[in-house]
């Protein structure tokens, strides 16, 4: 079962430097904590494509995300449950 405690680290890694340790974004990367990224818009299953695959720009001008190396479908899994829970505390739906 994927954990929020587990995922803060992995982000932290992984994330945060692009997607900033507030999960607000930096120059480098978008915000997550933005309505873009609510369920109902971006499923969970866009992290595990982007992570794996990169994806191609389409909301914010930061260019396309390269694919994350290192990265397994179970850390995503975590990275995922703490960037919605993040996501709830926010009011992000």
């Amino acid at each position: 079962m994927a954990n929020a405690a587990a995922g803060k680290s992995l982000y932290e890694a992984n994330c945060a430097q692009c997607h900033g340790a507030d999960l607000r974004g930096t120059p480098q990367g978008p915000p997550l904590l933005h309505r873009v990224y609510q369920p109902s818009h971006h499923a969970d299953i866009a992290f595990q494509l982007a992570a794996k695959y990169g994806t191609r720009q389409h909301h914010w001008n930061f260019g396309d995300m390269q694919p994350v190396n290192g990265v397994t479908p179970d850390d995503v899994a975590h990275i995922t449950v703490y960037v919605r829970d993040r996501q709830r505390q926010a009011g992000i739906p």
